[in-house]
C-alpha cells in the first residue's frame, strides 16, 4: 500500500489522451511536508513510494516512465515513455527525458535539454541549455554537456570534459580528461580527446 502520497482530483490530459493526476504527500519526508502536493503522474509506479523521490509543480512524469531513489523532478521538466530517473539526480526546468534514457546518479538535466534514445546521464554529470543527449551515448563523470551541442550515436564524454557551443560529438566518438571541444567542432568516428 502506497502510504507515501495519493493521486489527487486534479488531473490533466493530455494531446495523446493520458491523463496525469496531481499528487499530495501523505506523510513527510526529505523537505516533503504532510499534504504538499506535487506535480502530476499517470499512475502509482511512475514515483516509488521509497525513499525521497518527488515530482514538484508543474512536472510531469508519465507512461513507464520512472522516478526512483532520492531523485527530484521539478518546474516544468518531462519524464515519459520508459525512461528512470534515479539515484539522487535532478531534472528540472524544461528538459525533456524520454525513450529508454536513463538519468542517475547525482547527474543534473536542465534547462532546455534533451536526453533520450538509450542515453545514460550519470555521476556528476551536467546536461543543460538546448544540449541533445541520445541514441546511445554516455555523459558521466564530472562532464558537461550544454548551449547546443549534441551528443549521440555511441560517443562517450567523462572526466571533467566539457562540450558545447554548437558542437558534435557522434559516432564512436571519446572526449574525456580536461577536454573542451567547442563552437562548432565535430568529433566522429573512433576520434578520442582528450587533456591530461
Amino acid at each position: 500500500m502506497n502510504t507515501k502520497y495519493e493521486l489527487t482530483s486534479e488531473s490533466i490530459t493530455l494531446n495523446n489522451g493520458h491523463v496525469l493526476f496531481r499528487i499530495k504527500a501523505l506523510k513527510s519526508f526529505g523537505t516533503i511536508e504532510v499534504g504538499d502536493l506535487g506535480g502530476f503522474v499517470e499512475k502509482e509506479y511512475n514515483l516509488d513510494v521509497y525513499e525521497n523521490a518527488w515530482v514538484y509543480g508543474n512536472a510531469r512524469v508519465y507512461e513507464n516512465a520512472r522516478v526512483s531513489g532520492n531523485a527530484l523532478v521539478y518546474e516544468n521538466a518531462r519524464v515519459f515513455e520508459n525512461a528512470w530517473v534515479s539515484g539522487n539526480a535532478w531534472v528540472s526546468g524544461n528538459a525533456r527525458v524520454f525513450g529508454k534514457a536513463q538519468i542517475f546518479g547525482k547527474a543534473h538535466v536542465y534547462g532546455d535539454a534533451w536526453v533520450y534514445g538509450d542515453a545514460r546521464v550519470y555521476e556528476n554529470a551536467w546536461v543543460f541549455g538546448d544540449a541533445r543527449v541520445f541514441e546511445s551515448a554516455r555523459v558521466y563523470g564530472g562532464a558537461q554537456v550544454f548551449k547546443s551541442a549534441w551528443v549521440y550515436g555511441d560517443a562517450w564524454v567523462y572526466g571533467d570534459a566539457q562540450v558545447y557551443g554548437d558542437a558534435w560529438v557522434y559516432g564512436n566518438a571519446q572526449v574525456y580528461g580536461d577536454a573542451r571541444v567547442y563552437r562548432d567542432a565535430q568529433v566522429s568516428g573512433d576520434t578520442q580527446v582528450f587533456d591530461k
